[in-house]
């Protein structure tokens, strides 16, 4: 079965829909993701390991709940959806950050970013995640730009830190 994404426009208003093997591999075709950013009480990140069976960048460290929007679905749904799936979390405290477009020559994403505290118990799924641990703002400033992170991770610690968010 084929399973369709919403095309959007840079403003996150849907156009369309397409394929999303068609979405991994054009980069002209926007769509619809969300990120949540997990914050303990000790000030830690929570992020996670991709599955080795991830279509992009697997095994690398990343933001700790992602995913596609799906048709018909608006952002706080995908979001809800997403945080239960991959660590069995229920997200109705987390608060909104921004939007951006994230653009790469695979593939172009218009992110809906979000914050959640929480310093678990997280319950994941091992066929979303590999691992989930907490890191340090200085850990994570000791790993950027040596393929760790996923550059769009690094992309929105730039921008949480940045923000005074971290």
């Amino acid at each position: 079965m084929i399973e369709y994404l919403p095309l959007v426009d840079e403003d996150g208003r849907v156009t369309g829909k397409a394929p999303r093997s068609e979405c991994h591999g054009n980069p002209s075709l926007l769509h619809p993701v969300v990120h949540l950013h997990v914050l303990g009480s000790d000030g830690r990140l929570l992020l996670q390991r991709r599955s080795a069976t991830k279509d992009l960048l697997p095994g690398m460290w990343d933001t700790a709940v992602g995913g596609h929007v799906a048709l018909g679905e608006d952002a706080r749904r995908a979001l809800a959806r997403e945080a239960r799936e991959e660590l069995g979390l229920q997200v109705e405290d987390a608060r909104f950050l921004y939007t951006y477009c994230w653009r790469t020559g695979v593939e172009s994403e218009f992110v809906s970013a979000f914050l959640l505290e929480n310093d678990g118990p997280f319950r994941i799924d091992p066929d979303e995640v590999a691992e989930a641990r907490f890191f340090s703002k200085q850990e994570i400033s000791g790993h950027l730009a040596k393929g760790f992170f996923t550059p769009n991770f690094e992309e929105e610690f730039r921008r949480l830190t940045g923000d005074g968010i971290l």
